[in-house]
């Protein structure tokens, strides 16, 4: 495959850094450790096809191409998935995937795609989740009728858990919050020995929403002096102050590169905050105050987010090949129609600060202001194949499996005017400049060629989604961009260039004055059919397309 220069609707032609030797192969700061590497150039030969000018100079764009966006022959289906699961959580044990979600549902798979249920403890007797059920300390402070805060709707409220393999005591740790209103939450933790339960209740860990009524029912005083603590989390109108610090669900457990075991949680209110936790025990060890790194001494490190913007579901994976710890968060409501999707931002260090592609991160920030920070990887959007538009994609968490595949696990819902939901699993590859690009279809086993692919097989017509940055309910519809063997990119009033670094999968793409960098892949859409795809990112969007 001959190395094909990106050449812009100008005809100049700009420098690109030369990429890693092959996929997965770049430094630590997506540098390419071979960067005295040659760039190569060639002159485009002329087109022999009848061709139309285009306005002030562009390129001739050639007569017989066809932008119009339809659908014909293209098969349609629906991935069956045969569980439904919010929020999931992914763990694998013995070579099966398991998923834990909010409303105490859990479902296990071998192929990331069809899944079976094994609990749900609001309606039938869960196997996983009974003797919790049935412990009143569970839900003493949060999370059903008869708490010290009762719940809005007198239900029981058990959201987004988490599992860990604990490697000190061999037993599997499950994270949860048990909520009653939009601010008071209690982050607990219960053990087993088996990843399916049941587990036993340990004890609760971080409280908020509380007030000076209810101060007393927490352990707060614990670790702030009582009167400083009210003065410091209370506002004078007896309010929690939720503008600045959290409302304690969606708990997330990790272990960094050394070894420490952290806890990651948050939501809208006061944002994102990190603590790290006791491997021993599974337990909180509270920080120092340092007010100029944003640590508070019961809450942690604030992370991200603030005054009540719409941010929840943190979650961190650390990639050895980047170096880089990734925070996903999502954004929006959860909601069909309430913009919800999937962001990342990283870091070097556990800690951070995480940053954006602008090298941003959101504080303090009012809904919907946020919406330029962090990388979004998927929100609503429609592609050939699937039978209606996904909608609400977000809660995700992340793995990589023991081939080294990196995957985003999060639930789905769809253009059909109902809040139905099911898991959805895509794999993701990591660009050259460190982002996650999030494959276009679900998991179907496909594997990126490291190699790279021939011209034939990436040139082509090609049917493009932009993710964008917004926050809304709008869907992502496809358009046609042609990606010329030439390394021009023709569309409908749109001019680009593209390429492909030969022997790798890693790919480029220009137009609309934003370039994004991200990989090839051959893979199976959801009606099964063989396509090569592309995935890029830059300038905090994502842009997929898939050859047919």
């Amino acid at each position: 495959m001959r190395k094909r220069k990106m050449l812009f609707a100008c005809a100049l032609c700009a420098a690109v850094t030369a990429g890693a030797a092959a996929c997965g192969n770049t430094t630590q700061d997506g540098s390419n450790p071979d960067s005295s590497a040659e760039v190569q150039t060639e002159t485009q030969t002329e087109t022999q096809t009848e061709t139309q000018t285009a306005a002030d100079g562009a390129e001739e764009v050639p007569a017989d191409l066809d932008f119009t966006v339809n659908y014909d022959g293209i098969a349609t289906a629906k991935i069956e998935a045969g569980a439904s699961v919010h929020d999931p959580s992914i763990v694998k044990v013995d070579g099966k995937y398991y998923i834990f979600g909010s409303h105490m549902s859990t479902a296990v798979s071998d192929d990331l795609r069809h899944w079976t249920s094994i609990g749900d403890g609001y309606k039938v007797k869960d196997q996983i989740y009974y003797e919790l059920m049935a412990n009143k300390e569970a839900f003493a402070y949060a999370g059903s009728k008869n708490s010290v805060i009762p719940t809005d709707d007198r239900a029981w409220h058990v959201w987004a858990p988490d599992v860990i393999y604990n490697e000190e005591d061999g037993l599997y740790y499950l994270y949860f919050c048990t909520t009653s209103t939009w601010n008071a939450s209690n982050l607990c933790y219960a053990t087993s020995d088996k990843i399916d339960g049941p587990y036993e209740w340990k004890g609760a860990l971080i409280y908020s929403g509380f007030t000076l009524e209810t101060f007393g029912e927490t352990d707060v005083a614990e670790y702030v002096d009582e009167e400083e603590a009210k003065d410091r989390y209370i506002k004078k109108s007896n309010e929690y102050n939720f503008n600045k610090f959290p409302n304690a669900i969606d708990p997330t457990v990790l272990y960094d590169e050394e070894g420490r075991l952290w806890m990651v949680y948050g939501s809208w209110s006061g944002g994102m905050y990190l603590l790290e936790l006791d491997k021993q025990t599974g337990e909180v060890i509270h920080p120092e105050a340092d007010e100029e790194k944003r640590v508070d001494p019961y809450f942690g490190k604030r992370l991200l987010g603030g005054n009540h913007s719409s941010i929840e579901a943190p979650y961190i994976l650390y990639d050895e090949q980047s170096g880089y710890y990734y925070l996903f968060v999502s954004y929006g409501g959860l909601v069909r129609e309430g913009g919800y999707q999937i962001r990342v931002f990283r870091s070097e260090t556990i800690d951070g600060d995480y940053v954006d592609m602008n090298g941003e991160f959101p504080l303090d920030t009012t809904n919907p202001e946020h919406y330029p920070y962090g990388l979004k990887l998927s929100g609503n959007y429609f592609l050939p194949s699937l039978e209606m538009a996904y909608m609400a994609t977000g809660h995700n968490s992340a793995f990589v499996d023991d081939d080294g595949k990196k995957y985003i696990v999060n639930h789905t819902r769809f253009d059909n005017k109902t809040e139905d939901h099911e898991p959805r699993v895509h794999q993701f590859i990591v660009n050259e400049e460190g982002w996650p690009c999030m494959l276009p279809y679900a998991t179907d086993g496909e594997a990126v060629s490291e190699s790279g692919y021939e011209m034939a097989d990436i040139a082509g017509r090609y049917y493009v989604i932009n993710q964008g940055t917004a926050i809304s309910a709008d869907i992502a519809q496809p358009f046609i961009l042609y990606l010329d063997e030439s390394g021009i990119v023709y569309g409908d009033g749109i001019e680009g260039s593209w390429e492909a670094k030969d022997g790798t999968c890693y790919m480029h793409i220009t137009y609309g004055d934003v370039s994004y960098s991200g990989v090839f892949c051959q893979m199976n859409d959801e009606a099964g059919t063989q396509v090569m795809t592309f995935s890029a990112v830059g300038a905090n969007e994502s842009v997929w397309g898939v050859k047919y």
